[in-house]
């Protein structure tokens, strides 16, 4: 005691400090500490484990469950690795949670993560959102003619983030799911057949019945126009250089281009054929023979003047 007297004071505490801590050391009873943390790591590896096997059970029979009701492939593949990792996070809390962490804040750091990458991720979020409503809705499928986002194609491939079209020229058009679930949606494929028009003009001076008789007669004998619905003609309008009358008629969905083709080919040979006008529309053109003064351009153009630089007007010819 005579000699730590000599000591500085912050050594001194120092050395107490030292003491008190060993003393406390001293007094834990280990053994018990490590057979209660042991328990406890236990406990959660156990709980990690069974719920990692659970979790992948259950999403496999969610998966067949989604299969048996015939659910797109795609969307059940999405929804399975969704459902295995919301149950993988629930169980990985619940081994924190047996270990002794406290998962309240855990819980609000993820919220708050979540909800950053939410903001971040919106347009690819809304993508998400809409190819399961499209998967699930089914307003187009794989093969079907659609105009959909402004674009007209067959479906190859409805995606979660994105739908793939082939137009008629043989590009791939790419679709952000959003663009298109915002957007009308024309399916051309949901019913077996589809109408087609074929406007045309006869002249003022025709027969408008016999012009009729002829366009229903064309659609009755083409073999790729239904005989049901019937065809029908109707006049649509009083044009400037004609009258113009609709033919409309069905046709099965993969006929159209063709029968549509054949229509139209056939109408311009009978009407013709037939003494009926196609019309189109022309302009007079009215050519007046004199200038603004009324001076004829006939007097104008032979009296054209020369001058030979002496100041007389020289005749030519």
């Amino acid at each position: 005691m005579l000699a730590m007297s000599f000591l500085p004071p912050a050594v001194v505490a120092e050395r107490a400090d030292a003491a008190t801590l060993l003393s406390d050391l001293r007094g834990i009873n280990w053994l018990n500490l490590l057979e209660t943390w042991g328990l406890k790591l236990l406990a959660a590896a156990v709980i990690f484990v069974a719920g990692r096997w659970l979790a992948r059970r259950l999403s496999t029979a969610l998966d067949r469950v989604m299969t048996r009701a015939n659910v797109d492939i795609t969307l059940s593949s999405f929804l399975r690795n969704i459902a295995y990792a919301v149950m993988l996070v629930l169980v990985i809390m619940t081994a924190l949670t047996a270990v002794g962490v406290p998962t309240t804040s855990m819980f609000a750091i993820l919220g708050a993560a979540g909800l950053a990458v939410g903001l971040a991720l919106k347009d690819s979020l809304s993508n998400i959102a809409s190819g399961v409503m499209l998967i699930v809705l089914r307003p187009f499928r794989t093969g079907d003619h659609v105009v959909a986002a402004g674009q007209e194609g067959t479906v190859l491939e409805i995606r979660v983030f994105q739908t793939r079209l082939r137009s008629f020229d043989h590009r791939v058009i790419i679709l952000p799911n959003s663009e298109i679930t915002t957007k009308p949606i024309i399916n051309f494929s949901s019913l077996p057949w589809r109408r087609l028009e074929v406007a045309v003009g006869v002249g003022y001076n025709d027969d408008l019945q016999k012009a009729r008789r002829l366009l229903l007669q064309i659609a009755r004998e083409e073999t790729l126009v239904l005989d049901e619905p019937p065809p029908l003609v109707r006049v649509n309008n009083l044009g400037e250089s004609s009258v113009d009358l609709v033919l409309y008629a069905f046709t099965r969905n993969d006929d159209y281009g063709e029968a549509r083709s054949r229509v139209i080919e056939a109408v311009h040979d009978e009407l013709i054929g037939n003494g009926l006008n196609i019309p189109y529309p022309q302009r007079d053109l009215h050519v007046f023979h004199s200038d603004a003064d009324g001076r004829p351009i006939a007097d104008i153009l032979l009296r054209g003047v020369a001058d030979d630089g002496d100041g007389k007007a020289v005749t030519p010819g």
